[in-house]
């Protein structure tokens, strides 16, 4: 099942081209806003699993194409990102130390939203094509060996980052945590759609060219271990976000009117704009194009505000 909020944040399941309405049948859900409802509805999915499917064989649907695809989780309770997370196509010798930070909530956009680079002194902004993990049910202290049964979906994610940020040993959190730094989507997918979320194809586009393009089987820490260590330090709770990092080789700049895409098999396409009102420029190169010629980690900024 694909699920997903449009418009005025109407609940809706996607089937090929087309959103049907089935807001109508999850109304006993206690909730103030989106973001309860959708938790509301994947803490109880086993009892509503049969009502949702029902309404969707039933109720009127409209071309996706003529809504407004909002964020799946509009403000999810916590949001936990992966560091240092894959093997970077065997270039690394072995795993890093496993390690996570976390994204504020509000940090949140979704399909079509734009993500907005600050006026801040970072050498360079990026995005990381990331799978996301959802999850189903409260998880405290899990094991890998029962990791899998707690994840309620999937989607996709883009971790928004702002390098370079003094001071350098502490800047996780201005780095992360931007508002428009975490969008998600275009929508959720249950678990059962994904046969091996350790073998899916994660490509992300920058105005139509290729950048990053890797597999989620050169994972240093797999799905299960992330959940084991995540749920090591605190309780997710359903609707809770787990992103699993990303192959740093194809990061490039984001800058002014680029337009975004990333696709993970079996998640659908998740578009997003990047405003800058400084209009700062980078070379358009990735770190791996840079690694190759010998040149710095990530390119300096070549034109605009803090430009060296």
């Amino acid at each position: 099942m694909k699920l997903l909020f449009f418009d005025d944040f109407r609940l809706g399941i996607v089937r090929g081209d087309e959103v049907v309405d089935v807001t109508s049948s999850v109304e006993t859900v206690p909730h103030i806003g989106p973001d309860d409802l959708i938790n509301g509805i994947i803490a109880r999915f086993d009892e509503f699993r049969t009502v949702l499917e029902a309404a969707a064989d039933t109720g009127a649907s409209k071309p996706l194409a003529t809504v407004r695809i909002r964020p799946p989780l509009p403000r999810p309770t916590n949001i936990v990102c992966m560091a240092v997370n894959y093997m970077e196509d065997g270039t690394r010798d072995e795993p890093a130390p496993i390690n996570a930070f976390t994204k504020t909530p509000g940090s949140v956009i979704g399909d079509g939203d734009t993500m907005v680079l600050p006026d801040v002194p970072a050498t360079v902004f990026e995005g990381e094509a990331e799978l996301a993990v959802v999850i189903g049910r409260r998880a405290e202290a899990v094991s890998a060996s029962d990791a899998m049964d707690y994840i309620f979906g999937y989607m996709n994610f883009v971790d928004g980052s702002a390098r370079g940020l003094e001071p350098a040993n502490n800047s996780f959190y201005q780095m992360k945590s931007r508002d428009t730094f975490a969008p998600i989507g275009p929508y959720l997918v249950t678990a059962d759609e994904i046969a091996d979320p350790q073998q899916l194809q994660i490509q992300l586009t920058n105005n139509g060219v290729l950048r990053q393009n890797f597999n989620t089987n050169d994972m240093a820490h797999n799905i299960a271990r992330s959940i084991e260590f995540a749920t090591s330090v605190h309780t997710l709770e359903p609707g809770d976000v787990l992103a699993t990092g990303t192959n740093h080789r194809g990061l490039h700049p984001f800058q002014d009117g680029d337009q975004i895409e990333l696709e993970t098999e079996g998640l659908g396409r998740l578009h997003i704009n990047i405003r800058d009102a400084l209009k700062r420029t980078w070379p358009r190169e990735t770190r791996l194009e840079l690694q190759e010629r010998g040149g710095p980690a990530t390119p300096p900024q070549a034109t605009g505000k803090y430009a060296q």
